[in-house]
């Protein structure tokens, strides 16, 4: 068992590395264990809600679009953020049927919003790794968008940078299907990546995501602004 607790928090820091036994282990590897098991039954016991973030036009003031925001609402820890336990979900795989429900659940408010008589909006979908993979990714959004009766052209799915960066070819031609069914793509965390421009300009996507290590300190921070500049540039002279 010591052996074990070792050997799983060494794939915890990727390959090629050892790690020597510790007591600790045992208490991590048991707290991702209950992890696992209580994210399991959050699905079930709909203990997931998602956040609407507004997206502003900032010349005419209105909202265009929403991003969805995964919560998990945890009977005794009250709202836990993502980062707890998305990276759990990504490991285990059970981010597929978390993915799943959000997306399901995105597109059924958007037409909920649309059924009120409220102006159509777009909804940003965040995709993980793990579902980008997936072989069913795009029966996975055809079934949401059915479900829902939500039309393609109102949802929109954000991707990473250094996930398209992971195979170029396979993100392309996944992001050309999604396209296809009139899906916007969106690039999030721009400019963390590893992109070249001539890539870019293969990606068939409809916005770019200024990553906000470049945002958050832009008022006072000259290069911050000098590489916010440079990519609403780029963006414009792409067509964006």
């Amino acid at each position: 068992a010591n052996a074990d607790a070792a050997m799983y928090r060494a794939k915890e820091f990727g390959r090629d590395n050892f790690q020597f036994y510790a007591p600790e282990f045992n208490t991590r590897a048991h707290e991702k264990f209950l992890l696992q098991e209580e994210l399991r039954n959050a699905l079930a016991r709909s203990e997931f809600i998602l956040l609407y973030q507004p997206q502003v036009d900032l010349r005419s003031g209105d909202v265009f679009a929403v991003e969805a925001l995964l919560r998990w609402k945890h009977p005794t820890r009250g709202m836990v953020a993502p980062d707890t336990f998305i990276p759990t979900a990504e490991e285990t795989g059970l981010i597929v049927p978390i993915g799943d429900w959000v997306l399901h659940e995105a597109c059924r408010q958007n037409k909920a919003w649309q059924d009120a008589g409220l102006p159509p909006l777009t909804v940003c979908v965040n995709v993980s790794a793990r579902q980008f993979r997936e072989p069913n990714l795009i029966g996975r959004v055809v079934n949401a968008l059915t479900d829902s009766g939500l039309e393609a052209r109102h949802l929109e799915l954000e991707v990473t940078e250094s996930l398209i960066m992971q195979d170029v070819e396979l993100a392309v031609a996944t992001m050309d299907a999604l396209q296809s069914l009139g899906v916007q793509i969106s690039i999030d965390d721009f400019g963390t990546g590893y992109s070249s421009l001539s890539a870019l300009k293969t990606f068939p996507v409809a916005r770019l995501k200024i990553d906000k290590s470049f945002i958050k300190d832009l008022a006072a921070d000259e290069n911050d602004q000098a590489v916010a500049s440079a990519v609403i540039s780029l963006g414009q002279n792409l067509h964006l």
